[in-house]
């Protein structure tokens, strides 16, 4: 499968470095937003051997020209929320799309949507497989324990300045509100750690995930893409991907607290 990747940062390039070590993916090209490294090769920069990933900057690039000349299946988004801006020409050619951006506008929300209609799209803010996981439990438990207290902690390193986007998806999905029941905290490198606390009067229930490197995000970002591979056309979530939850047997469970 041809990849392209957009976003070359701390991530971005972990992520390139997870591509090219699978045997069955090609890493087409990079596109990123400054000049650095315009014209070299990811693998060459990641000590992994022969001229694979060209780095083209987005600023210098006709990125539909890009698209034809080079045409993968898929492209896999780590940088920023302004990278939607070339969704369009990307699902005009039935190229799939992995967003791993977090911090999206409702109206870039609403793009993603409506370009569901011309490709297939996995939009997650976190696209690890263990805080997807973390996230389809906590569903179920809400639906259990109704009553319970929710807060979210999520802490990351010292330079991240807003609000995890996965702790305001969580919030989301269990229906509380994120400037309400979210504590953050900032120390060191600490590359991201989520906890939902869910408190009774008699017991609580703590379900934490911390990822302790970033080549979790690659590894997740892979998985995703393969699925999507697989797929017609439509707005898709890692929850779609990992496929086990099932609202109907907790709705109708008689174990609710």
């Amino acid at each position: 499968m041809k990849v392209g990747l957009i976003g070359f940062g701390k991530t971005g390039k972990i992520v390139a470095g997870e591509i090219l070590k699978d045997q069955t993916l090609s890493l087409e090209w990079v596109l990123k937003k400054s000049d650095e490294y315009l014209g070299m090769y990811a693998s060459d920069l990641l000590e992994l051997d022969d001229h694979r990933g060209k780095i083209y900057s987005i600023q210098h690039t006709n990125v539909e020209h890009l698209l034809d000349r080079h045409m993968v299946d898929v492209i896999i988004d780590f940088s920023s929320k302004q990278g939607v801006q070339i969704y369009k020409a990307v699902a005009n050619r039935g190229i799939k799309i992995v967003s791993a951006v977090s911090n999206y506008d409702q109206d870039q929300l609403f793009e993603l949507k409506m370009l569901g209609n011309e490709t297939a799209i996995i939009h997650s803010p976190n696209i690890t497989l263990g805080i997807n996981f973390l996230m389809s439990v906590a569903k179920a438990l809400k639906v259990i324990m109704p009553n319970a207290d929710i807060e979210i902690v999520e802490e990351h390193f010292r330079g991240k300045k807003e609000v995890s986007g996965t702790a305001v998806r969580i919030a989301q999905t269990l229906g509380i509100a994120a400037n309400e029941h979210i504590s953050s905290i900032r120390a060191g490198g600490i590359v991201g750690k989520h906890e939902i606390i869910f408190g009774l009067s008699n017991q609580i229930i703590r379900l934490t995930h911390e990822s302790i490197s970033r080549t979790a995000f690659g590894e997740g970002a892979i998985y995703a893409a393969n699925w999507l591979n697989k797929r017609k056309n439509g707005l898709y979530s890692m929850e779609d991907v990992l496929g086990f939850y099932d609202a109907k047997y907790w709705s109708n469970s008689a174990l609710a607290i």
